[in-house]
């Protein structure tokens, strides 16, 4: 994300990062950390000849590592609006004092080196976290496969991005080590996926279908190539799915069930060492290209981001919604909700279908004046809270808050601090009525006498 752009209605922010998020649901309070850009966007009317100019260039994040770009830059072409920003730890006005190349061509004068960090607080009334994925750090893991060694041996995304017009081969299948035409690609499935003892237990659902897309641009881009594909089984669920994997089979895409124990240079070519389990026997494939279909992940830092928003992750790292059936794209913290693959892996389909679904519940969410809550919640005894505030420390919903309270005592108005619960906020998980060491605070409806009572009429 580049830029910032406003509309009557709509504030985007584009270039930035959500620092804190205070109050509940309909009254939420985030602050946004507007990073500078050092390029004045009003002023900005994307010409290009700041980036044309520049005289630095720096591996591209966007393309995987597979092309550069300059110092001043657009982050992706699709970019809204399609306005540049200055990379300060790259740019040689910053790390040298000199240079200033985009600043003297530009000539609607938007280059300013002088922009800051300004913190916005916006009021919102509920909150879609989609916050993305990223790809298994094969790398790190995988030794068999060259530990990253190999510059021909490139993950699913890179491919994606060679095969992509807009590209750094604008479109062309071409191998990153010399720029030559593979004629014999593999693919290999499952890579920190489906794997525990070295990646990830879960399936990343994703990979069975674009690795038999990326199998058939092979042989469509290239005449007279050929295409291998290693893997554990093949899922194809979802319209047409099945019938694409058909007829990549059909189109000459050579599937082998197998994992592969080996990958090593032989020449300007890789050997790839793996096993056929349905012949039983040993395969041995030289390729030209190796391409890993590798396990989605949480994106980095969706530890903070739960913690900033207040919502809970599972096992994975990825965003626990309130009900895998029931409540999909809802989250515990009422007023947050899910799209896309923060809450797991997903397709294009799946992505879309769960932002049209959070989208929808916003906005039944604003067409109401007055909102139902859950009565369950927590309550607090204010006669036996002696304010300690153990029970904020250990609110997961961050319901609980500290007040000031008058009483008279021995002909004197005294003031203490007590707890407060948010009924906004509260969720009825009952955590803090275990840390309360006076017993002051308890889920109503279920008070010690209530469960006593309960259990009285039982025994009966």
């Amino acid at each position: 994300m580049v830029a910032a752009a406003q509309h009557p209605n709509i504030t985007l922010f584009t270039y930035a990062e959500v620092e804190k998020v205070e109050g509940y649901i309909g009254n939420f309070e985030v602050t946004i950390r507007q990073k500078a850009r050092f390029v004045d966007h009003s002023k900005c009317t994307g010409c290009g000849t700041c980036w044309e100019k520049c005289p630095t260039k720096v591996v591209s994040e966007y393309n995987l590592g597979l092309g550069t770009r300059k110092a001043i830059y657009i982050c992706f072409p699709q970019a809204v609006p399609n306005k540049p920003v200055i990379d300060r730890k790259h740019c040689r006005q910053f790390t040298r004092g000199k240079c200033g190349v985009c600043q003297k061509v530009c000539p609607a004068q938007a280059i300013d080196y002088q922009q800051e960090d300004q913190l916005v607080k916006e009021q919102v009334g509920a909150i879609v976290v989609a916050t993305g994925y990223d790809l298994f750090e094969w790398e790190q893991a995988y030794g068999e496969y060259g530990y990253g060694r190999y510059p021909d041996v490139i993950s699913g995304l890179q491919f994606e991005r060679l095969n992509n017009a807009s590209g750094p081969t604008g479109g062309k299948i071409l191998r990153p080590s010399d720029g030559k035409e593979p004629k014999s690609v593999v693919f290999i499935k499952c890579v920190g996926s489906r794997d525990a003892a070295k990646g990830k237990e879960y399936c990343s659902r994703t990979c069975c279908m674009y690795t038999a897309k990326h199998a058939h641009q092979v042989l469509e881009k290239i005449p007279g190539s050929k295409a291998y594909v290693f893997y554990m089984d093949v899922r194809t669920p979802g319209k047409g799915y099945e019938e694409f994997y058909l007829r990549t089979v059909h189109e000459g895409v050579r599937y082998i069930r197998g994992r592969v124990s080996k990958i090593y240079p032989e020449g300007d070519r890789l050997v790839v060492k793996g096993v056929d389990t349905l012949l039983g026997r040993p395969v041995e494939v030289t390729a030209d290209l190796v391409v890993l279909a590798t396990a989605m992940v949480p994106s980095k830092g969706y530890a903070e981001i739960a913690r900033i928003v207040g919502i809970s992750t599972d096992q994975n790292g990825f965003f626990m919604e309130g009900h895998p059936k029931l409540r999909p794209v809802e989250t515990n913290t009422a007023g947050v909700f899910l799209a896309g693959a923060c809450q797991g892996p997903k397709d294009i389909p799946d992505t879309v279908a769960q932002a049209s679904a959070a989208a929808a519940k916003v906005c039944a969410l604003f067409s109401r004046n007055e909102m139902a809550v859950d009565p369950m919640i927590a309550q607090v005894n204010q006669a036996l809270c002696s304010g300690c505030m153990e029970c904020k420390k250990i609110c997961p919903y961050r319901a609980i808050e500290s007040r000031t309270i008058s009483e008279r005592m021995g002909g004197k108005t005294v003031e203490r601090t007590v707890a407060s619960v948010n009924t906004g906020l509260c969720q009825g998980c009952g955590a803090c009525t275990v840390a309360c060491r006076a017993g002051a605070i308890n889920v109503k409806g279920f008070t010690n006498e209530q469960l006593l009572a309960e259990v009285d009429a039982l025994c009966l």
